[in-house]
């Protein structure tokens, strides 16, 4: 059941609404930034010049760029007073992102995340686990604010402290979890070798996000702990978590909440608006934010748009499952290759976990990929404990059981992504686990 009657509007109802906050916020930047008041300027546009939703297109694009050349409030437009909370990326990859909420906005990043909540059936009825980390990555007070505004009781535990979680979901009788899917994984695991059954917890629902994921892990994690799994999808410089989520009734493609963030998707090397229904970088103009409103931001997020009505009742647009970044998107030997294609191999084969390691490596002039892949304790029986060496299987031709396991994944990746790709089997638990998110891709060819 949604959540506000704005999530049930009609599409002209929608679009309404979306071009008097479009022209709003236009006014509002042009009036009260300097960065956008001149690239409006250098562009030749006005505030008064946005006529139609259609004449987005003729807005700037802002890059992640943008938000670290203007680190750390330069591309604030409320007055510093007005701010009253602030987060940042970690700024691993560069200068961090400062990212400042007014009061309003507070009030619209609760009621898209109550929304978020609804759509994974949580209710006041719920105990929240808020696994999600707090502090200035924006995961863990979003889904606060959101359980928070839809009744439910909150136990914010954050991230880490597995054999906790796990005392806390018996103890406190929790019936929903949010959390990054790898870490579930791995509550999983801790949760086996205490001898604990998930399915016998109070447990029913989660939220995940904050990590690429494929439908194979959602299946996993739904049969590991006889819970429903919704997506959800965010970043920092929109607001945070909440910008769209799935539905218990489908879980398929997310609602976008477009009355807040109007989305758009474009060729990522021509900025050309595609149609609905094509694959391309998505794009996102905040139309009812405050502190710190962005116009046409480049996620870096390939997805598409879908305009049908779902059966849940939402006339919400949904975007689908992000398959990777325009800018993170691997190339090898001429092929885009997403890790999230090979995750859903490795989930789909019994005899290996979902912890695995994509290493690119040069050799000689050649890019190559090696995929790292754990096996199960089970398969390890199967195998024998005596064919392994270190931390690694040795390529025994006589031992059949991993020499069919390898080459069984070597074609079912190659069919999915193209190329051929080495297989490095290794034991269980060898492959670093994170608690917050996962690590997939080792790049050395810049080493």
């Amino acid at each position: 059941m949604a959540w506000s009657q704005e999530e049930t509007i009609s599409r002209d109802e929608m679009q309404a609404l979306q071009l008097k906050r479009l022209q709003e916020t236009v006014s509002y930047v042009y009036e009260g930034n300097r960065h956008y008041r001149q690239k409006l300027d250098a562009l030749g546009i006005k505030p008064g010049d946005i006529k139609s939703l259609d004449d987005i297109k003729n807005l700037p694009f802002t890059t992640k760029q943008d938000l670290r050349d203007n680190y750390p409030f330069n591309l604030f437009t409320a007055p510093p007073k007005d701010i009253i909370e602030y987060h940042a990326t970690s700024g691993t990859t560069g200068k961090p992102i400062a990212v400042g909420y007014t009061r309003k906005d507070i009030d619209i990043w609760s009621e898209a995340m109550a929304r978020t909540c609804a759509g994974a059936g949580i209710t006041s009825d719920d105990v929240v686990q808020n696994i999600f980390g707090y502090g200035l990555f924006t995961g863990g007070l979003g889904a606060h604010y959101g359980a928070l505004r839809v009744g439910a009781g909150v136990i914010p535990i954050s991230g880490g402290n597995t054999q906790k979680q796990i005392m806390l979901m018996e103890d406190f009788g929790t019936t929903a979890l949010t959390s990054t899917p790898s870490f579930l994984v791995h509550i999983h695991e801790v949760g086996e070798q205490m001898g604990v059954d998930f399915k016998k917890l109070n447990l029913k629902r989660a939220i995940c996000g904050a990590e690429p994921w494929s439908e194979s892990m959602r299946h996993s994690i739904q049969d590991k702990f006889g819970i429903t799994v919704c997506d959800i999808y965010g970043l920092s410089e929109i607001t945070g978590p909440g910008v769209s989520f799935e539905c218990h009734e489908e879980q398929n493609g997310l609602h976008i909440n477009e009355d807040f963030f109007y989305p758009e998707i474009i060729d990522p090397d021509t900025g050309e608006v595609l149609p609905a229904g094509a694959e391309g970088e998505l794009v996102f103009t905040t139309i009812h934010k405050y502190g710190q409103p962005l116009l046409r931001y480049r996620t870096r997020d390939i997805s598409s748009l879908s305009y049908e009505t779902c059966s849940c009742g939402r006339t919400l647009v949904k975007m689908a499952r992000v398959t990777g970044r325009s800018d993170d998107m691997l190339i090898i030997r001429g092929v885009n290759v997403y890790p999230s294609q090979i995750e859903a191999v490795i989930l789909r084969r019994e005899g290996v976990s979902p912890h695995y390691m994509v290493i690119v490596e040069r050799k000689g002039a050649m890019d190559s990929l090696r995929v790292k892949v754990e096996v199960t304790e089970e398969f390890m029986v199967k195998a024998a404990a005596d064919i392994l060496q270190g931390d690694e299987f040795d390529i025994l031709e006589d031992v059949s059981a991993v020499r069919s396991k390898k080459r069984n994944l070597q074609q079912d990746i190659k069919d999915v992504i193209g190329i051929s790709v080495e297989i490095q089997l290794v034991p269980p638990g060898s492959i670093a686990r994170s608690e917050g998110k996962a690590k997939r891709i080792e790049d050395r060819r810049k080493d």
